[in-house]
Formats: structure tokens, sequence, C-alpha cells
């Protein structure tokens, strides 16, 4: 090429993006450069042609271009550009052996080049000139939709594209499209069903034959992912179960000496059935047709996508079967499956089979929330399936738990994979499976694994079952899942069971799906578990690529290279088994053989190996081996050619190296004799021209030629950059080595777990936390090899955006290493390991890379696992190393800086921790006593101690010895005698989260004293000096810091960006348990403290399951608290909800009673006192007494009202000691009702009892309803017997007396003797006096009317504010309005000098707002009383003989109230008095205007104008009920006469009610219309006015009443007037009848009760004005239409 020149030649135009090529490997190889100018960014080689896409996204071809036809030559010796694409923008381009394609920005594809098998994917033409579009279309949604594609590859006639969606699709010819078809050429792209829903990364293509690299789908269940493991020898994820006598021994099965992996002893029984029979498993003549049916199976196989964690499982478990076989057997793999017909040597599947299992496998990762992408596909699946378990299955994916293998007692268990260390719970499991786990926990681990889920739990609990064979198990297992209807490998049946199994075990129901009988036998407790890798890092948290990776691999496989350990072709992608768990992070395919390269920098290869192309002489090469490498040479990129394979690789220096693998090219005639003779390479041989390449980024390979893109080191920054991933790459591998070469031999040992002791689950946390940090190394490592290959800059370099990540997992691992030295567990591995590896442990002295001579075996181990830490100092350095490539200035080299010092300050971090760890295990080695066991605790570290006398009690006895011990989580001090140094006697331990520390002073005493302050004690310590003192006070201080923020194991991580605090705070969040004090004695206390006492929030719960929440002060309970005392003998709790004080109940509560009583009030030192109201009963629908009233110690004392709902009995009266004593009356609901006076509960003295009709006896009682004395008996009649009674009224009465019948002139002096009633009750002003004096002891007076209104008003807000604090807890109690009523309430009325009527509107206004809300002390109060009011006049209490007492007892609430608002408002005139005149005139004229409606109360100060507008709209309904009892018979006669009056049209009940005609309506306005009043019209005449006279029923006041009277009067005026059309003025002649016409036209049912009411409650001032004589008017007509006769 006349362009191009050899690479030692520098040409400096570029610095990025230089491409070298070259063919074969001798000295004489000198690459040659491409020259272009503009950077390369990926090149693609053909068998005799390339690719290359350069910046700018434009495309350059070069090599043998024959489909060119404008070309003078076919062959471009120098780039041509491909202008037919200068419009797009490409970002990734492909070569086959004689096509092209290339990918554009927007996903679409171009291509060109021969066409003859449809390859190009275009229709008609057997060659394409120039890049043309290729549209890819998914025909199966609606409409059609295209798909963009990622990136793409060519092979010889066929070519795969990867779309967006992580698909692939594929057309050309031939079995390696994986297709379902046998029709070709395909020209028109088509999706391969197989991979469909899967998430593939990669594809490539050999000349014939496909791979694929595709992600294992995570578990929905699981968000760790899980770490694949390698067996020590074959990097292969095989572990072995035998049974030995009565346990399990789990061990490394091998199968390279097979070369094949034999994919099962296939059974020989009907296809369809699929189950196995025992032969089929143990015989060696099935493995041969295991062979052939290898492609079947596997095509089919959902195993191949169920998880990376199950996929170790299930290996083991069927090395497990195959490993108890006669010894000369080769072990059998995978057992039972499904045998078919052969055709033509290649087994074609059909459609059919693929997809019976293929819905669930293939879609398990689609990207919808939904496990299956395409629904429908999976009900159909469903209704095939017939075994119910796999609906179970298949309902959800399957979660992927790791698999524990279990083994007996001394017997160590290993998980072969995934597990987790103990502090965390993995999967959300029914509780059954908990209690399940726990009982197995000694023998399964901390993680359910899953072997679990791989056989159906019967099969578990025969893997654990002590002394039975394995020929049994296999038995069993044969014998009880006949696994009908499931076309699949056998790995395929038991991943099926192990989903299932799973799904099982997290269903609700498991219980009832497990018999009592297994799970008894799978709690017998086995040996400890020691698991050996763990879940990784969430990758979706962390953007990093996934580890857990297959290679799948279809076409035709003549030359082994489908990796399936046989020749046959695959017309279906199949997974390469061997390399599951292998972390493949890239494959490639050559012309006939196939690479993949690993996390672990290793590369397998297998298929044609004709020119040792393969890096390795192992046969067979139908199977994946690994290439020979020399010992630390890490692969980091592979390119496979025709006859060739192009290594990447990290060498001892920083540079990258090139090995090459293959047939050697020969292009001089002059060969020396040394070449001729190596005609290909035996195993990969070094490219000695590679250092002179530069930085080399990523190498391809295609027909015989190699290429390289290489960077020069500008700045240093690509040199940083491989440096960086160079060692992150070492780093994988030596972590990689301490797992297999020392974690694994060590699990295998049958006594490491009672060697371990109680470490082993130390151990177990640590293997999982190494396995985490493992993950996350690995993850890293393969994000910055992809980084190299494409990154310009420093964007996304995970090291930056997820350190946090990063420091974490190491802090994490560092606290597990910790705690695993502290308890001795280095000291205790000792032994196994020396049983494993020697006596010197040769294995453990090389991976530790420990410099000194002559250390301990413990230290060494010690040593080798805090390597890791070394690791961050080298983030660090190598951070750094980057940064300096960067301005000082710039965003990036800060981003550098900061990453680089967190990385740092953690390095130090750790290493102060390791310090401490082994501090502490040094003070453990040197503890005298039995302290030890109990003390020793793993996350428990020494800070310091007082040996050297430093710190002593004060006042401690002379021989006694006292030793302080600062802990990280407590301060222990030790106590002894002199004597007995060594011996403590006693020792206490003081949790760090509740010890206050405070210095004293020096100044007085000289002595260097610290306070210590905890819950129960507080002591003095003296420290020996100054220093001392300043010493443990720091320390102290900084320990306690660190225990409440939580970190106390791990002190304060650098990255948190925390500073320590000089001071732990004297409030603080903590748990304490009591051990001294009386009453909290054994209880715990979490919540807050404040200096030694708990101060706040917080929740007591004590041994006997009493519980207190709330808030305290100084160590009591304060304030609002919710406290349950459980009742043995109800089998309940008594609950109580409500205010304390020092540590009683005290204030407003309620308490509900486990008996079913509820008390709803005041309580007083834990008793109830003040007012409340206790209802009784079992359920409050059918509660059999309510009390209302006074209590006093607990007892009901004071008035009262008892509701007797059994009985239907009502009291009304006093109390005292629990029982009536005094004045009341007894009301029932047949209608009795007694006034007199009581005692000892019962009606003895003199009384009143009145029955229904009005049958009356006044006299003496003994007892309930007995009569016992003198009295007199009158009749409704008026007659009455005087005389002696005796007898229980309704039975029959002894009389002897007089008896009277009263003239007509004697009736006077009956009524008055009838009237008396109220005498003997109890006096309004009486009732109800604690609800009062509790409103007046919340304004803080301690009478009523004595106190301060300053103070007052201050508790008022106190109160506002405290119930405002206590409903924000749950704000559904308040409405919006509710919240502006709070809102405006913060805003005193204030005035200075006499109330006007201005202010007095503001106080009314403020009084309104008040009482609308309980959260203030008035409106509790008016709440108060309206329940108690409705509680007395309700129900049975509706009794018209109460009315009188009803109404006194609103104008006692009335005055009480009044009393109040003029002691808040102390300039506010007395009742009666008047309102200030305001001073400006302007307001004057205003308020003589408002008066012209006068006599409204506008200048009067009343109770009842002030407060019946609160009270009166809230009792009006037991009132009104009241009244019209009462009124019943006159309201009735007056309703019969409006009924019959209302008959007669309008004109005639004018001319008869006597209105002038004057007055009578000629014209009256109807809908709008003026109609002529007919002698028939009705309901037509005064229309306005009646409908205003019949609103007195919609108000409540007498005052609203009285309005609407008013309106009234003056819609009749305006009537008149229209109709006189002059000014009149009405005479109560001419008025009266017009009135009555309208009252009677307003037909009001209940019209006496509401004259009654206005007349009972009308405000004195009134009575003489207008209103009193419209009222009167009103009152006059009601008893006018009562005495009417219609003549």
């Amino acid at each position: 090429m006349e362009k191009q020149k050899s690479s030692g030649e520098e040409d400096g135009s570029l610095e990025t993006g230089l491409l070298h090529t070259w063919k074969g490997y001798s000295y004489s190889t000198t690459p040659e450069r491409v020259l272009l100018s503009r950077p390369v960014l990926q090149a693609a080689l053909g068998a005799r042609h390339g690719v290359l896409l350069v910046e700018g996204g434009q495309v350059y071809s070069f090599g043998e271009l024959p489909w060119k036809q404008n070309q003078a030559t076919s062959v471009a010796t120098e780039p041509v550009l491909e202008a037919v694409l200068s419009e797009q923008r490409v970002v990734f381009v492909a070569a086959g052996s004689a096509h092209s394609g290339v990918v554009t920005e927007d996903g679409g594809v171009h291509m060109w080049g021969d066409n003859s098998h449809g390859q190009c994917g275009l229709l008609g033409l057997s060659v394409i000139p120039n890049p043309t579009p290729v549209g890819v279309v998914d025909s199966e949604t609606t409409p059609s939709q295209s798909v963009k594609i990622l990136e793409m590859a060519c092979g010889d006639q066929h070519t795969l594209a990867l779309s967006t969606k992580h698909e692939v699709w594929a057309w050309g010819s031939g079995c390696q499209l994986g297709l379902n078809t046998s029709t070709f050429p395909v020209w028109k792209p088509q999706k391969v069903e197989c991979l469909a829903g899967k998430h593939v990364l990669q594809v490539d293509c050999g000349a014939s034959h496909s791979l694929a690299l595709v992600r294992c789908p995570p578990s929905p269940q699981e968000s760790r992912k899980p770490l694949v493991d390698k067996c020590g020898h074959c990097h292969q994820l095989l572990y072995t179960m035998t049974d030995k006598e009565d346990h399990v021994i789990i061990s490394d099965g091998h199968h390279c000496p097979l070369g094949v992996e034999v994919d099962s002893a296939e059974a020989k029984s009907d296809p369809d059935q699929g189950s196995l029979s025992k032969q089929g498993r143990n015989s060696p003549e099935s493995s041969t047709f295991s062979q052939i049916t290898k492609s079947l199976t596997s095509s089919t196989n959902p195993a191949s996508t169920t998880p990376p964690s199950s996929t170790p499982a299930t290996e083991c478990q069927h090395q497990s079967l195959a490993s108890s076989q006669e010894p000369g057997e080769p072990a059998m793999k995978d057992s039972g499956g499904l045998g078919g017909p052969a055709i033509n040597g290649e087994v074609c599947v059909e459609a059919s089979e693929t997809t019976t299992l293929e819905p669930d496998c293939c879609k398990a990762s689609g990207l919808k929330s939904s496990p299956y992408p395409d629904e429908q596909a999976v009900k159909a699946y469903l209704k095939r399936l017939s075994d119910h378990s796999l609906v179970e299955h298949s309902a959800k994916t399957s979660s992927t738990l790791h698999s524990a293998q279990l083994s007996s007692d001394p017997a160590v268990c290993f998980p072969s994979e995934p597990f987790i260390p103990v502090a965390q719970s993995v999967t959300p499991m029914g509780s059954a499976l908990n209690n399940l786990v726990a009982s197995c926990a000694s023998a399964v681990g901390e993680r359910v694994a899953s072997t679990y889920e791989a056989l159906s739990l019967r099969k578990v609990i025969g893997y654990w079952v002590p002394g039975e064979g394995r020929e049994r198990v296999e038995e069993r297992l044969l014998l009880e899942e006949p696994m009908q209807g499931k076309k699949s490998s056998s790995l395929g049946d038991i991943r099926e069971e192990e989903a299932e199994l799973s799904r099982r075990l997290s269903l609700p129901g498991l219980l009832s799906q497990v018999s009592p009988r297994l799970l008894r036998r799978t709690s017998r407790t086995r040996g400890r578990p020691v698991p050996l890798t763990s879940g990784g890092i969430s990758e979706s948290d962390a953007h990093l690529p996934s580890l857990q990776t297959e290679v799948w691999s279809w076409g035709r496989g003549q030359e082994g290279q489908l990796g399936h350990g046989d020749l046959l072709p695959r017309p279906q992608p199949v997974c390469i088994k061997s390399l599951n768990g292998k972390e493949v992070l890239r494959v490639a395919a050559g012309a006939s053989h196939s690479l993949a390269l690993t996390t672990q920098s290793q590369v397998f290869s297998w298929g044609c190996n004709t020119s040792g192309q393969l890096g390795h002489m192992e046969s067979p090469t139908n199977f994946p081996h690994l290439t020979k490498l020399s010992e630390g040479i890490r692969v980091w990129d592979i390119g496979a050619g025709q006859q060739h394979t192009l290594l990447l690789a990290d060498g001892d220096c920083i540079q990258p190296i090139l090995y090459y693998s293959g047939k050697q090219v020969k292009e001089e005639p002059e060969q020396t004799a040394e070449e001729q003779t190596g005609k290909y390479t035996q195993q990969p041989v070094l490219l000695p021209f590679c250092m002179n390449l530069g930085y080399v980024s990523s190498v391809c390979t295609g027909g015989q030629t190699c290429a390289a893109l290489a960077d020069r080191n500008v700045m240093g920054f690509k040199s940083s950059l491989h440096e960086l991933a160079a060692a992150e790459r070492k780093y994988y591998c030596k972590l990689s080595n301490i797992k297999n070469l020392l974690l694994q031999p060590l699990l295998k040992l049958d006594s490491l777990s009672s060697a371990l002791g109680q470490s082993s689950g130390l151990l177990q946390n640590l293997i999982g936390r190494l396995g985490r940090l493992s993950q996350l190394t690995g993850q890293n490592s393969a994000s910055l090899t992809s980084f190299l290959r494409r990154s310009r800059d420093i964007r996304g370099l995970v090291l930056l955006d997820d350190a946090h990540l990063f420091l974490d997992t190491y802090s994490e691992y560092c606290s597990a290493v910790g705690d695993f030295l502290v308890m001795g567990g280095f000291q205790a591995l000792v032994k196994p390991c020396q049983d494993v590896f020697g006596k010197g442990a040769e294995v453990v002295q090389r991976l530790s890379e420990c410099s000194e001579e002559g250390l301990a075996l413990a230290d060494i181990l010690a040593h080798l696992f805090y390597l890791p830490i070394k690791h961050l100092h080298e983030y660090g350095r190598l951070l750094l190393k980057l940064a300096t490539c960067y301005d000082m200035s710039s965003v990036d080299y800060q981003k550098l800086q900061d990453a680089c010092s967190k990385y740092e300050s953690m390095a130090l971090h750790l290493k102060r921790r390791r310090k401490e760890a082994e501090y502490t295990l040094h003070f453990w080695k040197s503890f005298p006593g039995k302290m030890t066991d109990s003390l020793r605790k793993a996350s428990r570290r020494l800070v310091c101690e007082s040996s050297n006398k430093a710190l002593t009690l004060q006042n401690a006895g002379r021989f006694s010895v006292n030793w302080f011990m600062l802990f990280n989580d407590a301060l222990v001090h030790a106590q002894g005698m002199v004597p007995y140094k060594s011996f403590f006697s006693t020792h206490h331990v003081f949790p760090l989260a509740t010890l206050w520390v405070e210095p004293i002073s020096e100044d007085n005493t000289g002595l260097y004293g610290l306070k210590l302050t905890s819950p129960e004690e507080s002591f003095t310590l003296l420290a020996s000096s100054s220093a001392e003192k300043a010493k443990w006070l720091r320390s102290i201080n900084q320990a306690v810091e660190q225990a409440l923020s939580g970190l106390g194991h791990d002190g304060i991580p650098p990255s948190t960006g925390l500073t320590q605090r000089a001071d732990p705070p004297i409030s603080r969040t903590a748990s304490y348990t009591f051990y001294k004090d009386s009453r909290l004695k054994e209880a715990t206390y979490e919540g807050r403290w404040v200096s030694g006492k708990p101060h706040g929030r917080g929740v007591v719960k004590w041994p006997d399951g009493r519980m207190y929440t709330g808030a305290f002060k100084n160590g009591l309970e304060e304030g609002f608290g919710d406290y349950v005392v459980p009742n043995k003998n109800q089998n309940t709790c008594d609950h109580y909800q409500g205010q304390w004080k020092d540590g009683k109940m005290h204030g407003f509560g309620t308490f509900r009673y486990a008996s079913g009583e509820v008390y709803e009030g005041s309580f007083q030192d834990n008793m109830r006192h003040g007012h409340g109201m206790l209802r009784s009963g079992k359920l409050n629908s059918t509660s059999p007494s309510v009390f209302i009233g006074q209590w006093q110690y607990d007892k009901k004392s004071g008035y009262g009202v008892f509701d007797d709902i059994t009985r239907g009995e009502k009291y009304m009266g006093m109390w005292s000691d629990d029982q009536r004593q005094g004045n009341g009356v007894v009301v029932t609901q047949f209608g009795l009702y007694y006034e007199g006076a009581f005692s000892n509960n019962k009606m003895m003295g003199t009384g009143v009892l009145l029955s229904e009709d009005d049958t009356t006896f006044e006299g003496e009682f003994s007892e309930d309803w007995t009569l016992n004395g003198k009295g007199v008996l009158t009749m409704p009649n008026g007659d009455y017997i005087e005389g002696s009674f005796n007898g229980v009224w309704g039975t029959g009465l002894k009389i002897s007396g007089s008896y009277y019948k009263p003239s007509l002139y004697d009736s006077d002096k009956d009524k008055t003797h009838s009237l008396k009633l109220g005498r003997l009750a109890v006096h309004s002003e009486e009732k109800w006096k604690a609800v009062f004096v509790e409103c007046w002891d919340r304004l803080g007076c301690d009478s009523p009317g004595q106190g301060e209104t300053s103070t007052a008003w201050d508790n008022i807000a106190i109160a506002l504010t405290v119930n405002r604090r206590q409903q924000q807890d749950s704000p559904e109690l308040l409405s919006r309005s509710h919240h502006k009523t709070l809102e405006s309430l913060e805003f005193i009325p204030q005035h200075v000098g006499p109330v006007t009527l201005e202010v007095y509107h503001t106080i009314r206004r403020y009084l309104v707002k008040a009482c609308d809300t309980p959260l203030h002390p008035l409106g509790r109060l008016v709440e108060t009383l309206v329940s108690v009011y409705r509680m007395t006049y309700v129900g049975v209490g509706a009794n018209r003989r109460l009315l009188p007492q009803a109404v006194n007892e609103i104008q006692s609430y009335l005055s009480r109230i009044f009393q109040l608002v003029r002691f808040l408002f102390p300039d506010l005139p007395d009742e009666g008095g008047s309102l200030a005149e305001p001073r400006k005139e302007k307001t004057d004229t205003d308020t003589t205007g408002k008066l012209l409606e006068s006599p409204k109360p506008g200048c009067v100060v009343s109770s009842s104008a002030l407060l019946l507008p609160v009270l009166l709209p809230r009792l009006y309904p037991p009132l009104f009920t009241l009244y019209a009892l009462d009124k019943e018979k006159e309201d009735d006669v007056y309703w019969e006469c409006v009924i019959r009056l209302n008959k007669q049209p309008d004109l005639a009940l004018l001319a008869f009610l006597g209105v002038q005609q004057k007055f009578w309506p000629v014209t009256v306005t109807l809908h709008g219309e003026k109609q002529q009043v007919l002698s028939s019209t009705k309901d037509a005449c005064f229309a306005s006015a009646v409908e205003t006279l019949q609103q007195i029923s919609t108000t409540f006041t007498p005052s609203d009443k009285l309005q609407v009277i008013q309106l009234t009067f003056e819609e009749i005026t305006q009537e008149v007037l229209a109709l006189l059309k002059q000014d009149f003025l009405w005479s109560m002649d001419d008025l009266f009848p017009v009135f009555l016409f309208v009252v009677l036209r307003a037909r009001i049912r209940n019209l006496g009760s509401e004259v009654s009411l206005i007349e009972d409650l009308m405000d004195p001032c009134v009575q003489h004005g207008e209103h009193g004589i419209m009222f009167t008017t009103l009152k006059a007509c009601y008893y006018q239409i009562q005495h009417e006769k219609v003549t």
C-alpha cells in the first residue's frame, strides 16, 4: 500500500486511533500503518478486505473490493471513502468474507458486497456495489416497527445484528442463522426466536457458525447478584457429593479428561414421558446416545437461561448423582432427558418443541416490569403444562437462591457458589420457610441455597437424611417426580423444579404443602455451615457490566467450533454449559474456531486446531480448553481470523503486548530454515514488534490479516489509564486465586466447622464479603477494559462515579476480617490449613506475598486477608497519576483529586481499624479470669483500658481493685480483691449510648476527676494525671459519639464527610434495659434521653407485656402517652391513652378496660378524678349502662347522669362514694318521673312521683319506687287522697287516708300544687360544676374568677400550640377550615379602654371561632357541655316533665360561660350593661343607623345575645324535642284547625278571618306572570310573607326567630303598600287578621313549641320593644287558631 509505512516511522499528526496491520508472526514481520487523516475508531477485517470507521462517523474500505464496478482494479491499495455513507453518521462497522455492513447513529443498517446467499439482506441482487439500507422490521408488533440496531457481525454467508433491545436478528443462508427454517437464503432479517427475551451482549460470526454472549437473567427476588466460582484445576464449576456413612462429602468433579461435557446419560424412555429410568441413569451404553441427542436436549433446554447461581448448583447435583457409580465409569453429568430421531446425523428441532419450555426461559429478562414480555406466549405455555407445579413455577420467574450442599456433623457444608454474609437476609420468603431454615441453620448456612429449589422439598430432605444410601436417594428422585410432559434435558427439569420449589417456599401456604413429618425430619440439626462466595453488588446501581454470562453457539459444528463436545450441527442457539460461570466477557469467531475471553483474563478456545490457532495442543478440540499462556500473562482483547488467533495482553510492563497463535503466513520468498520449520505455533507466541506500536487499545483479525489500534501516550494519560486497568485485572486474578487455591480446598475439609467452633459463622461472613469485593473488582476490571477500547477522557469511570460503592464494600470487608481476627479465627484456621496444605502451608505463604521471615501461620493468614486494603492505596496512586495528565484548574482534575483523597483516607481509616482489631486480639489473649467469654464479641474493639492504674474509682475500698475497659460499644468496670489480681469477681457493662461523661473542675479539689452518669448509676473516676484525664475524656466522648452515630464498629469512615464532634450531645436517642430501678426493673426504654434520664418521646416495654409509648420528662412519663397492660384473666389488655404527669395518669385521657368498659375523662394520680364518662358493656352497640359526671378518687361523687339501658331508667342527680346520695331525678322509658331524695343508692325520703297520665304522688319513699309513709296521691281529674301509703308503685298500694273531690273553685289551688316540679331536683347551678372547674383550671385559676387574665391567655396559647402539635402527628383529624380557625385564634382581640360596639363584635367573632374547635379551652368546654346535655335529655331523658330543667340548665350554662368571657375580657360590661359610645361622629351615625331596627340588642350586653348563637344550635335537637312533647296536645288542636282552614281558597279565608277588603290583593305574581285573584285562587295571596314565616323552623336562636317574624311583617307591609299605593300606618285591628292569614297559610307544624322556646329564651331586653310586640302578635295568632270556630 503506497500510503502505508512501517510502524517504526513516526507520524506527528495523530495521537490516537493509529491502525497497524500485518500477517503472520515471524521476526521479520513489520506492521504497516494505514494512513488516514483522522483517528480510526474501529476496524473490521474480512477474508481479503477491511472496513474502517474513523472519527466523525465516516467509513473507508481497503483490500480486494470486487463488487466496486467503477474501479479499474478491484484491489484498493489505499483506503477508499464510502461516499454513499457521507450523509450518515456511522457508529459500528463489520466485515464478512466478502461483504460488509455498518450501523448508523439512528440504529439503521447499510450493507454492500457479495449477496449471492442473501447475506446483505437485499432481494434479487447477487452483488451490492455500494452501501444500501437494509430494513430490519419487527412484523410481530402491530403496526410493524423498525428495529434499531446496536452492532452487527458478518460471516461467510450470513449476517447477525444485535438490536437495542438486545435481541438477535439474522439473514443469509445456512443453519448458522439459528432460525426455524430450512428454506435459504433468508433475504429479510428475522428474529432469532430462541434468544428472544434474553439479554444478548455481543454476537460474532465464524465462516459457518455463530456465537452470542448472553447475560444471565437476574432473579426477580434477588437484588444482589451472585458471583460464580471456579474449580482449582480446570476452572470449571463442578462439585460432586458422595455419601459417606451418615454425611455427604462434597468434592471437586473433573471432566477435562473426557474433553466433552457429556450432557446427559439419556433415558431411553418414551420421548413424551420424559421420566428417568434407573438404568438410563447408570448404564454406560447410554452415553453414546447422549452425544447424538446432545443438540436436541440443549436446544430445548430452559436451564441455560436460568439465573447464574443455579447453574453451578444443578451441575453439582448431577455430579453428585453420578459420583456414586462404579469407579471405572465416566461421571455422567446430566441425567435423564429426551430421546429423538436423528435426521442425517443432524438433529433438527421442531419449532413446537422448542417453544414448549421456551417462553419461560427465553423471556425471563424482558425489559418490562412483567417477567415475560410476551404475555400471550406465556399463557399458551401455561395451558400446555400438565404439571401443576410448573404452573406455579412460571407464575413468577425463578428465584435465585444459592446452592448449599449439606453435610452432617463434623461436616462442612459449602454452597457451590454464591452465598451471602450472615448479616443479610436475602429472599423474602414465607415464614414457614424461615422456620425451616432456622431449624436447619446449622446445616444450611445463612442463605437458603438453590439446592432447596433444585430439588422439590422432599428431595432436599433426601439429601439430608443420614444413613440413606445414594442409590436410595436416586430411587426416590426417580419414583417421586415423574416429569411428565417436560421436553427438556434433566438439567432443565431440575432447574424447573428448583424454580418451582423456590416458588413453593415463597408462597404463604407453604405448610399446607409440606407434611409435618417432613418438617420434623428437616429440623434435625447439623454441623455449622461455611459458604464460599457471595452475591455481588446490585449491578443496576453501579452501571457495571454483568459477569454472569453464558455463551451460546449454533451453526455447523464439523470442526467442533460449537464447543458442545461433538461435531454435530445445531440449527438453534444452544448454551455451551462448560462456560457457564466462567464470567465470559467477550467472544470471537474465526473461520472454524471460537474464542471466549473471561474476566479473569483467560482465553478458552475450541474448534479447528490444524494451524495451532487454539493456542494449546489439548484434545478433543470440540470442547473449550484454556489457551496455554505463561503465568502472569493476562489477556484482555481477542481476535480470531481464518487460521490464527491474536491476543492482546498485560505483560510485565505497563504497555500492552500481543500474542499470536496459528498459521505462519509466507509472503517473502527467502525464508530462513528456522522459519520454514515452524509452519504454525504450538502455543501463543509473543510478537516482538508490539512494543513499537504504542498503547494498543484493541485488536481485530480477518482472513490472514491482523490489525491493532493503538494510541500514543500523550501527557502520560494513556499509560496511566492502561496501568489502572492492568492493575485491576491483576488484582481480580489475585482475589480469584485466594478463593480457588485457598478457600475452596479449605471448605472441603470435614473438620473445618469443628476446628473453627463459634467462628465458623464469622468465616462465612468473611468469605461472603470477600465474594462481594471480588465481584465488584471483576466488574470494575471488565468496565475498565471496555473503557480502554473507547475512551478519550475519564467520563464514565466507575471508580469516580460510584466511589461510594467501592468504599462501602471495602469497609464492610474490613469489618468482617476484623471480626474474624478478634475472635481468634485466624488462629483457629491454622490447623485446617496445615491439614490441607501441609505443615509449611506454602500455598498460603505464596498467596500472602509476605516478605517477613518467621511469621506465625495465623499472622500470615491475617496478612493475606488484609491484602485488599492495600489495593485502596493503589487506587489512590493511579487516580493521582491520571490527575497529573490534566490542567490543575480543570473539573476533571478536581474530580480525580477528590476521588484519590477519598480512597487514600479510606485506606488509612481501614489501616487504623486493623490496628484496633489487632490490639483487641492481643488484649483478649492476655485478659485474666473467666470474663473473656461473656465480654468477647466479634464487633467489640478495645479503645483503652486502665491496667496501668491510670484510672481509679473514687471512694473505693482499700482492698478492692477496679479495672476500667473502654470498648467501642461499652465501658466495662471490673472489680476484684487485691490478693487475686487475676480474678475479678464482678464486672458491670455500661452501654456507651447511655453514658454521659463530664470533667470535674480541678480548682477546689486538686483531683483529676471525671463524672460518669448512666441511667441508674453515677460515679466519679479519678485519673492519675491531667494528661490521663484528658485522654480518657476524649476517648470516652469519641466512643460515645461513634456508638450514637451507629458507626461504633467501624468508626466514622472518611467517605461520609462527617467530622468528629468534640463532645457527644447531652440529648440523644438510645435504648437501655433497666436492672435496678424498682418501677422500671427489667424494662427496656427506647427513645430520647437527656443526661441519663429519659426525656422526650420514647417507648418502655416491661417483661410482663406492659408497654408505655409517649412523652417523658426527667425520667418520668409526662405529657401525652399510650399505656397498655395485658390482662391475663380477660385475655386482652387494659389500654390508656391520655395525659401523664410525674409518671402517673393525670389530665384528660381514655381508658379502655379489658372488661370492655371505657372511661373517657379526667385523671389524677392514676385515678379517675374530675369530669368523665364511663361506658359499661362488652360492645358499644349494646352498652348496658353509661355514666357521665363527676368523679373523686376513682369514685362517682358530685352531680352525674346514669343511664341504665337494660332497665330503661335514667338518673340525674347527686352521687357520693359510687352511690346515689342527695337530690335527684329518675325518668323511665314507661314515662314515670320521680324527683326527690336518695340515700344509699335508693329513693329514700321525700319525693314526687308522676306517671304518664299525670297521676301524682308526693310523700315519703323508702326504696326504689316504694311508697312508705305520709303523702298525697292526686288523680289526673284533680281528685286526691291524703294519708299514709305503703307498697311498690304499679302494684297494689296499701292506703289509709281521706279521699277528696275538689269543687270547681279549688282548681286554682291545684294548678299551683302541680307546678312545683323541679323543687327537689338538683339546682341547675349545681350541675356539671366539675366541667367548669376544669375549664377554669386550664386557664390557670384555682377557683372560678380567681386568677390573672394574662396567665389565662398564656395558657390558651400553650393549649392551642400543644394540641396542634399533637394533631400534626395525625393530620387527617384536621380539616382545612379547622386549620384556618386555629390560625385565626392565634390573634387575641386587643383593645384599650371601654368596649365599643366594634370591639364587642370582634369579641363575638373570636368566641364563635374559639367555641368551634375543641383545641381551645372554651371550645373544649362547649363540646363537653353539649355532650352532657345530649346525654341527659336524649333517649329515656326525652321526658316532657324535664323541659323546665332543660331550659334552666341552658340558662345556667350561659351565665357561667359569660363569667368566663368576662374574666378573659375584663372590660366587657356585666349582664344588661350598656356598651360605650364610640368616639368618632362618623361611627356614631353608623351605630344609630344600625340601631334603627331596634330594639335589637345593639347597645346592651347580654349573655344570651353573645353566647346563644354558639350554644343553642348544638343543643337544639334535644331541647326542641322536649318542647314538642310538652306542647303535644295543644299543637294537635292547633294543627287540626290549620288543616281544616287551609282547605279554603284565599278570598274565602280572608273574608272568614275578617280582613278588610282594601287589603285583599287584586293581582298576584306567579312564576313571573301577573294573574288576577279569582274566587278559586289558593295559596297565592301574601305568598312571599308566608314563605318568609316558614323559615322560622330553620333557625335556632330566639333572636333569629324574631328576625324572621319581623321580616314577615315587612313583607306583608310591602305587599299592602303596593296595593294601596300610599303610606299608611297599621293598627293592630287591621294587622292581626292579615297576619293570622299568613300564619295559617305558613302551616308551621310545631308552632306552639316555637312560641314557647322564644318565650323562654328570649333576651329580656327585647321583651318591650318592637320585637316583643311582634312576638306577642304571633302568640296571639297561635291561641286564636286553637280556639277558632268555623261558622
